[in-house]
């Protein structure tokens, strides 16, 4: 049994500080991308997400003081509770933007397709544990792909492109580690490319745009290419070292739309250039070796599941919202994790950090 000096000691306080930080750094881009000219309500985010941020780092931390196996237990009625939070949504969900993604409760609201990540990380780690004598059976894998698609086409008819994404490339990752033939996922490619020119005319006008600005980033510069064409102008604008602290002149003046969401990195890199960026990178990839540390001393695979599956679904992230704000890959609409403003991201990821705390304050019991 673990006594309480012993916790103290085998808590990862480097994880931990991790994961804070990139808090603390979120709440302080998002006052200083505030324009000089934004409305009261603007600048008021970053108190908004220093109140998420506390929130997600006391909720971090109760989750390490769960046993251990609490996670396996709750796998299930999590999937199928936050399944049902989904389905709410597309019947009495709020609108915002242009979407219907969030899920009201009193005064407070949620956003289900977040947590549905995380659900679907440990969802799957509860499978493959259970029936890890049988991994070698192709039949096998029949069912978590339906437990995959069958959120991802909820959510895509919110519409959540991004989400979508990130639900199938989780599950995908998760799926060829635990044996499953990169032929069959080539296979599954190929049938989706068939069926894309259907599923072209179910995208809305604004998702179809994404596509062909990335496709050609000179279409329409002052349009529906605005965002990207401002993005990498505020990135490569911060040069070295960039222009400093709130003289972010791209968000100052209102030039770089979305700057506290999905462009949050842009805001960085022209307030602290290519160094600052470089150190953001360096700790995400702190972050991720921890993660692929214990899934490689895993003692069980619930645990190496778990913990691969939070390291994929983060770096997912991050390779996908720098390249989107850097224009090698078209707009899609995922956050960079902890670093952007949203209540349910933050508290997701934070909550997807404590499982890391927790599988590495428990396994010294094994």
């Amino acid at each position: 049994m673990l006594t309480p000096r012993r916790v103290l000691l085998t808590f990862d306080w480097r994880l931990f500080a991790s994961a804070a930080g990139l808090a603390a750094l979120s709440v302080l881009i998002i006052y200083s991308t505030s324009g000089m000219h934004a409305s009261l309500f603007r600048r008021s985010l970053y108190l908004k997400q220093a109140t998420w941020a506390v929130t997600g780092i006391v909720a971090m931390t109760l989750l390490c003081t769960l046993p251990y196996r609490t996670t396996w237990r709750l796998a299930y009625p999590i999937y199928g509770v936050l399944l049902a939070a989904l389905v709410l949504v597309t019947l009495i969900g709020r609108t915002g933007l242009g979407a219907q993604r969030w899920l009201s409760i009193g005064p407070f609201a949620f956003q289900p397709s977040e947590f549905m990540k995380l659900s679907l990380i440990i969802l799957l780690a509860r499978y493959f544990e259970d029936r890890k004598e049988a991994l070698h059976e192709p039949r096998i894998f029949i069912l978590p792909i339906l437990l995959t698609l069958l959120p991802t086409a909820i959510v895509l008819r919110q519409p959540d492109l991004g989400t979508a994404i990130m639900l199938l490339l989780i599950a995908a990752s998760i799926l060829v580690v635990m044996g499953l033939k990169i032929r069959y996922l080539v296979l599954l490619g190929a049938i989706g490319s068939t069926v894309a020119p259907v599923l072209w005319h179910f995208l809305h006008d604004y998702q179809k745009n994404r596509i062909l600005v990335f496709i050609n980033p000179d279409m329409d510069p002052m349009g529906v290419g605005y965002h990207v064409a401002q993005s990498k102008i505020a990135v490569g604008s911060g040069g070295l070292i960039g222009k400093g602290w709130m003289a972010a002149t791209q968000s100052q003046l209102n030039f770089l739309p979305a700057n506290h969401t999905d462009f949050v990195f842009a805001g960085l890199a022209e307030q602290w250039g290519f160094i600052g960026s470089l150190g953001l990178l360096a700790v995400y990839a702190y972050l991720l070796s921890r993660g692929l540390r214990l899934a490689r001393d895993a003692h069980d695979l619930f645990t190496m599941v778990t913990s691969f599956g939070v390291v994929t679904m983060i770096a997912w992230q991050v390779v996908i919202n720098i390249g989107m704000v850097t224009g090698i890959m078209p707009v899609v609409g995922i956050p960079l994790p902890l670093l952007s403003y949203g209540g349910s991201a933050m508290l997701m990821n934070m909550l997807a950090v404590g499982l890391l705390l927790n599988i590495q304050k428990h396994r010294y019991l094994y």
